[in-house]
């Protein structure tokens, strides 16, 4: 069977044919325009949409449905997008305008929600009855699947673990309160609180990984404590602990069978995860007598949105 996947970006929209085995057989890419109107966006998904199918040699009438992830809050029962700040839209019924241009069925999720769908498909958490996705990137994103389905809560925005209160009164969101894990424990936050390190530290060795403050990434600090620099793995213990506060309040709330970690920080591998678990071991209520949730690294990388739209309408069977 064809299932075609749809991942809405910042930068791009991504699209492609996938099938029962996971495999690919078309891909398409299409800039996503800034500016531009609702009808304009819709009909650029369709030409990503078509040109993937054409890709793979196949008719968008050989595809059981389309699955599209799109950041921002989204009505998945209606196919509506609510509200997308980066994208600038209100009250896009991107459902029904896709499925009228494609004439299939049309699915839409959180991108995030398609991620975690993507890692219990195919990933890191395969097979997993229940499994939480944390993304760190410019924010943190989180997607929670239950026996095989994405939870959305009452409002289809379930699991925006980013914007859960650390510190009270603390550090400002981008969403307009304080205190956000965000804020602390993003890949935003890690840079931020490298550059502050290396600005008190002149003689620190992330100098050599970022000879300017603006080249400054979320890797600096992990290779520069791989170095021996000792300010280097004081940004970094900080920083785990910030990341693994936000990982204890999930675990105690949720109680998944296994935790994945997105986003480029992900690929520190050992670095991250050890002294993660250590941390949430340690810390998380009981953590000691009951079964722990296993924390590993997302595996699918930017594939995971993609499969996880895809894989939209067969988690809905």
């Amino acid at each position: 069977m064809n299932y075609l996947g749809i991942d809405i970006g910042g930068s791009n929209i991504a699209a492609a044919i996938m099938h029962s085995d996971y495999s690919v057989s078309g891909r398409a890419k299409v800039k996503v325009r800034k500016g531009i109107s609702e009808t304009e966006f819709c009909d650029d998904i369709a030409a990503a949409a078509r040109a993937a199918a054409a890709e793979a040699g196949v008719s968008i009438a050989d595809v059981e449905y389309c699955g599209i992830g799109c950041p921002g809050i989204i009505s998945s029962r209606t196919g509506v997008l609510e509200y997308a700040g980066n994208l600038g839209f209100r009250k896009l019924p991107l459902g029904s305008e896709i499925g009228a241009r494609l004439g299939v069925p049309v699915y839409v999720e959180n991108d995030a929600n398609c991620a975690a769908l993507g890692e219990v498909w195919a990933g890191a958490a395969k097979g997993a009855e229940s499994a939480l996705m944390v993304t760190v990137g410019t924010g943190i994103g989180g997607g929670i699947v239950i026996h095989g389905k994405v939870y959305s809560g009452i409002n289809g925005i379930a699991g925006e673990v980013g914007h859960m209160t650390l510190f009270p009164g603390g550090e400002q969101c981008a969403c307009g309160r304080r205190g956000c894990w965000e804020v602390y424990a993003s890949a935003t936050a890690l840079k931020r609180q490298t550059r502050e390190a290396m600005q008190a530290n002149p003689d620190s060795l992330m100098w050599n990984h970022a000879p300017d403050l603006d080249k400054v990434s979320g890797k600096t600090a992990f290779k520069a404590q791989r170095d021996g620099d000792a300010a280097a793995a004081q940004v970094v213990e900080r920083y785990l602990y910030y990341l693994s506060e936000g990982l204890i309040n999930c675990v105690n709330i949720f109680q998944p069978e296994v935790v994945c970690i997105g986003g480029g920080v992900s690929n520190e591998g050992d670095a991250l995860l050890v002294p993660l678990r250590e941390m949430v071991l340690r810390d998380c209520l009981s953590g000691e007598n009951i079964r722990m949730p296993r924390i590993e690294a997302a595996q699918l990388s930017g594939e995971a949105g993609l499969i996880g739209a895809a894989m939209l309408g067969r988690s809905m069977e």
